[in-house]
């Protein structure tokens, strides 16, 4: 079977076994990449149409207990100025996203220890008060089943915690030893379990890693079926030990968009900041490989520099409202329409 054929027996029944998988990855050209794309476009338009959805992302801490070796906010970091958004700046950011017209807020920092279960809960209940039609995202690290259940019982409706890499032994390679691969996929485990929508994720040409890796990323994606998936390049810090190491490809990256899209065509796939970090088209071409999501950034101008996760991070428009126009105008222009609505996972019912 060629790849053409494996592209379309992909495209009909959402699934190939592994041996399929690498090969197509091991022997991918441009031709077929094109191909591939053309399919997951048509899969994303089928049951998303031509719409892409917007959340606002508030990144309100950029302290972190961990010291993962890829990331810029690692706790052995001693070189960035740290910050906390307190409650009333964290309102603040989301009363511009509201009045931008925006229905979901994706709350993303480090594992923090200041902001508390307590903290968090409080967080969400004045936020689900005040903006009851939209949905409130968190991104915060592995937490135990308990405080994932609180936070879910205080109105958080979605949690996004990438997995980074399905793979044990790759996974040890970017992590200390104290971070389990295995606890991680319990965490992802316990947040289906509870009710959220579900993001799980991975980097895209990290350090050591193989189409093999990718390859367990996708079959271990497919069972858990997330309702959102986020995939972007591997972008070197260089406060970190992968400094020198070169950052992911766009064709690598949008090959692994495409392949996501075949194999869960109802998932919501975020067309990354980091994309567009690396190519001034990245997020555009996201689209086209059957991404569906942008998250525009809501922070204060003042600390979206102190959130780097990795080099040179862009930061579209000054304020807000300017990062929102530019994105619509982006959107359009590639054939694509803005949808600002709370842009749940069609498969999901609460």
């Amino acid at each position: 079977m060629n790849n053409k054929e494996l592209i379309d027996k992909l495209y009909k029944y959402n699934s190939l076994n592994k041996a399929e998988l690498l090969y197509l990855l091991n022997t991918i050209n441009n031709e077929d990449k094109n191909y591939l794309c053309e399919k997951a476009l048509k899969t994303r338009t089928k049951y998303y149409g031509d719409k892409v959805y917007v959340r606002g992302l508030i990144e309100f801490t950029n302290f972190c207990k961990n010291n993962c070796y890829y990331c810029g906010i690692r706790c052995s970091n001693k070189n960035i100025e740290r910050y906390r958004l307190i409650l009333d700046k964290i309102l603040e950011c989301a009363e511009i996203g509201y009045e931008l017209g925006y229905k979901t807020f994706v709350l993303q920092g480090g594992e923090d220890p200041y902001f508390t279960d307590e903290k968090i809960v409080e967080i969400i209940k004045i936020l689900k008060e005040k903006y009851s039609d939209c949905a409130i995202t968190l991104s915060i690290g592995e937490k135990s089943y308990d405080s994932y259940k609180k936070f879910f019982q205080a109105g958080a409706d979605r949690y996004l915690l990438r997995h980074e890499t399905a793979t044990k032994e790759h996974y040890e390679k970017l992590h200390p030893e104290n971070l389990k691969l295995i606890n991680r996929m319990e965490c992802l485990k316990n947040l289906k379990e509870i009710g959220y929508q579900v993001g799980a994720g991975f980097m895209v040409e990290s350090p050591y890693q193989s189409n093999e890796n990718l390859v367990e990323d996708l079959l271990y994606l497919k069972e858990l079926e997330p309702h959102m998936i986020g995939i972007g390049p591997f972008i070197p810090h260089h406060d970190t030990i992968f400094k020198n190491e070169p950052t992911g490809t766009l064709e690598k990256t949008i090959i692994m968009i495409a392949l996501t899209r075949l194999l869960l065509p109802k998932s919501l796939i975020p067309a990354t900041t980091a994309l567009s970090t690396i190519n001034s088209n990245g997020r555009e071409a996201g689209f086209n490989a059957g991404a569906n999501v942008v998250m525009p950034n809501l922070s204060p101008t003042s600390v979206r520099s102190k959130y780097s996760l990795y080099d040179n991070k862009i930061s579209l428009g000054d304020e807000a409202a300017e990062c929102r126009d530019l994105i619509e105008k982006k959107i359009i222009a590639a054939g694509f329409s803005l949808d600002t609505s709370r842009g749940d996972n069609i498969a999901w019912n609460r």
